[in-house]
């Protein structure tokens, strides 16, 4: 498959490397020539720019930082793609972004995915990333040979905009759980149980968790709610605005993001 792809950093380099290893024809932007060179190395055809990328693909993929990058590229990504060509948007952003690509490319018979992940570049590698795709089922099945690359599973979650949906509770639930566990670690302190004592007890309880994991193989939830503060906050800033954009009501997830904020206030909303 013709396979373009933007946004070839910490999470869409080894999702180009795994394109490449399963056969597909790779068309990488980038934007220096140091960072050329590296996707050459890696098998795939760099180019510099955005209709280098798009030309005779099937395939787009766009997985950059921030929405608003996603705006910058996407409707130039859309006005060159071939008819019959699918733009899937990895980043998590808002569902709104994806749906007025789509009603861009309804003229030029350019369909688009939002397919926002789980997981990092070491389930990348493993072939396991986790995708939440919103989009038409047309859409979905023309793309699934390339997202299959790297994902698994692949779930076709709705219509156009519910993998943001999707992604989007996901991240606000894993942030409640950051918080509900920094107020353990608080509890566990005043009844004498040290935190690193409780990390590496919990996980083998009935409290473990994915994200008690994560916490647990940094030792600290303040260690680990650090490194995922860039993307955690931005994400769960978009939950917030779309919740009272559609009248919705974060619940008890509020709290509990609450105590992860107060955890890390410069860097976690």
């Amino acid at each position: 498959m013709r396979v373009g792809f933007v946004g070839a950093g910490r999470m869409g380099r080894p999702m180009v490397g795994r394109l490449v290893a399963e056969g597909h024809d790779v068309r990488v932007l980038g934007r220096s020539a140091e960072t050329r060179a590296a996707l050459a190395e890696d098998g795939a055809v760099p180019v510099a720019s955005v209709v280098e990328t798009a030309a005779g693909a099937e395939v787009v993929v766009v997985c950059v930082f921030s929405d608003a990058q996603v705006r910058e590229v996407g409707p130039e990504l859309v006005a060159v793609l071939p008819e019959g060509a699918v733009l899937v948007l990895h980043t998590t952003g808002s569902p709104r972004t994806a749906q007025e690509l789509a009603a861009r490319g309804a003229g030029c018979g350019v369909d688009v995915l939002d397919a926002p992940v789980s997981g990092g570049p070491h389930d990348i590698a493993a072939g396991r990333l986790t995708l939440f795709a919103g989009g038409t089922a047309r859409a979905f099945d023309r793309a699934l040979p390339a997202l299959a690359a790297y994902g698994d599973p692949i779930l076709h979650v709705g219509p156009l905009g519910s993998g943001q949906h999707v992604k989007l509770v996901n991240n606000a639930l894993f942030a409640a759980h950051l918080g509900l566990l920094a107020d353990a670690v608080r509890l566990g302190e005043a009844l004498g149980v040290p935190e690193d004592v409780l990390l590496g007890a919990l996980p083998h309880a009935s409290a473990a968790s994915r994200a008690l994991a994560g916490v647990a193989s940094r030792n600290s939830v303040a260690a680990f709610a650090d490194s995922t503060a860039q993307f955690l906050g931005k994400d769960l800033t978009t939950a917030r605005a779309l919740a009272a954009e559609l009248g919705a009501d974060l619940g008890s997830l509020a709290p509990a993001h609450s105590a992860l904020a107060a955890l890390l206030p410069p860097r976690v909303p």
